[in-house]
């Protein structure tokens, strides 16, 4: 059983400037429905501003919900944030603490959208508006459902806003594998960054995640993880700069709750970036990417079942 949290509110109108597309937020839960697996969706509601606050500038949340975000902001997000955009990004927020929930519940669960990696204290950045992964983060270990969270960012970009915004904090770990060249050119530094170079396939990338994830675990011993689960590092992804397949990615998200479940621990995945101009087929990877986690998922726990 795939729980998936997913709402209308996520595909947002296309803005006028800005070249990102919405599209694949649509798409992939297309892709989920028509698969014939076992999927229950839930729908989140918009998370609240102080939590958003306690993360972000409230001068910066304030922009957002009033439509006001300076267009310099703007730009550096690469859409404008209309109305429309503030109440998605509400919710997307709202979603992954969701999945957080589900996760603890079911030991896995997944957001159909956000994993916004690249929002910083005062403005966002690469297609994101809020960092739901550092705001999650600190609603769970706030509210006191985890003590020590795990942020494993497989997307082909770093986690650079995630970092910096969790870079003072010893209950927050995060670890990025990226494409060494790709964006952002300014990193930050991740508790533990691993770049890559340009070309990387299923068997050097797999290498990398298999030498460092488990020591994460074993070092940082977390009790709860969140998994930013990005696509593009597909060979055909349009921002890419790596080429893994899709037994490729895979392998790569089977092992992350493989590795997760089989300590224990309860994780949650957001979706990440994904790029092409067949949305359809990017939407596909995504659907693909969730379901082959649910499997492992679903693996996992009849085998601690049966213990």
């Amino acid at each position: 059983m795939l729980h998936v949290v997913h709402h209308a509110d996520y595909m947002a109108p296309r803005p006028e400037r800005g070249t990102f597309k919405f599209d694949k937020y649509y798409l992939v839960m297309e892709a989920l429905r028509d698969s014939g697996a076992a999927i229950t969706e839930h729908a989140p509601e918009p998370i609240a501003r102080e939590w958003l606050e306690a993360v972000h500038d409230p001068a910066y949340v304030e922009e957002v919900f009033t439509a006001s975000v300076p267009r310099e902001k703007e730009r550096r997000i690469g859409f404008p944030v209309t109305p429309h955009i503030a109440s998605r990004v509400a919710h997307t927020n709202g979603g992954t603490w969701l999945a957080a929930k589900l996760a603890m519940e079911h030991g896995y669960a997944a957001n159909s959208a956000a994993g916004s990696h690249h929002a910083l204290e005062n403005t966002g950045a690469g297609y994101c508006v809020f960092n739901d992964l550092a705001v999650a983060s600190n609603r769970l270990i706030e509210e006191g459902d985890a003590a020590r969270i795990l942020i494993v960012d497989l997307d082909v970009h770093q986690g650079d806003g995630t970092a910096s915004l969790t870079a003072l904090r010893d209950d927050i770990f995060t670890l990025s594998l990226h494409a060494e060249k790709n964006f952002p050119v300014r990193k930050a530094r991740s508790n533990l960054d691993v770049p890559l170079p340009d070309g990387v396939d299923d068997d050097g990338y797999m290498e990398a995640l298999t030498l460092h994830l488990p020591r994460v675990f074993a070092e940082f011993a977390p009790d709860f993880v969140f998994y930013q689960a990005g696509v593009d590092p597909h060979a055909e992804d349009k921002l890419g700069r790596l080429a893994l397949s899709d037994e490729g990615l895979t392998m790569r998200d089977r092992y992350v709750v493989r590795e997760a479940r089989s300590r224990g621990l309860s994780i949650a995945s957001a979706l990440g970036g994904g790029y092409g101009d067949d949305q359809a087929e990017v939407g596909a990877r995504h659907a693909r990417s969730m379901l082959a986690m649910a499997d492992e998922n679903a693996q996992a726990s009849a085998h601690r079942a049966t213990l």
